[in-house]
């Protein structure tokens, strides 16, 4: 297991803070062993949830001209459709894929080609699988263009979540499954889809980022 860039930095602090309260445990309550590994049990859990949450898996992407791919860990709790109202101004079939604190946080590209659009938005930061949350949350836009089918997503930060880190730029050509970006501490991603698009998923199913296919265009 190796830890994604974004978070090498918040990974350190925390492993010196965690072994920091560890020297602080035992200097003052060593000769305490009920309190002394109590503490040590609940440092180490720490320590393992930042080292897992950061987590970068080798994982073998799937790749697929007209498929799109989930562009993240978690679960659907949403496909239905909408009037996407800030690019297209058209019906569009939406697809919210919810991320726990236990998925991996990495997003990615889920369908290949030149980024159109991108704008980050703030806003609240309530939880995550509230519908209103892609409207009223702090969140990110981007739209790719392939070969003139469009899709648009959003990173959308939760309750617990207030940093979403995304890589896209306006009029580069991105590659399918590679990264756009990462969301720290769980949140969701919208997926909005031509209306005639198959999906391939429904309410409930967990999916895998890269790997599972969400719809085909």
């Amino acid at each position: 297991m190796t830890i994604h860039k974004e978070g090498r930095r918040i990974v350190a602090i925390a492993i010196v803070v965690l072994a920091l309260l560890a020297f602080i445990v035992y200097w003052f309550a060593g000769h305490i062993w009920w309190l002394s590994c109590g503490s040590y049990v609940v440092l180490l859990f720490f320590a393992y949830f930042f080292l897992t949450f950061f987590r970068k898996p080798n994982r073998a992407l799937y790749l697929e001209e007209g498929a799109v791919i989930a562009p993240a860990d978690g679960k659907v709790i949403i496909i239905q459709e909408v009037f996407e109202q800030e690019c297209f101004k058209e019906p569009r079939i939406q697809v919210s894929i919810f991320m726990s604190i236990f998925n991996v946080h990495i997003n990615w590209y889920p369908i290949g080609g030149i980024i159109d659009y991108f704008k980050h938005h703030n806003g609240h930061f309530h939880a995550a699988y509230h519908p209103k949350a892609s409207e009223k949350n702090e969140h990110t836009t981007v739209v790719v263009n392939q070969k003139g089918t469009k899709v648009l997503f959003r990173q959308i930060a939760g309750y617990i979540a207030r940093r979403i880190v995304c890589y896209a730029v306006v009029g580069k050509e991105v590659l399918q499954c590679t990264q756009v970006g990462f969301i720290k501490f769980g949140s969701r991603v919208d997926l909005l889809l031509p209306l005639d698009s198959k999906i391939e998923v429904a309410v409930g199913q967990k999916v895998r980022g890269g790997q599972t296919v969400v719809a085909r265009l």
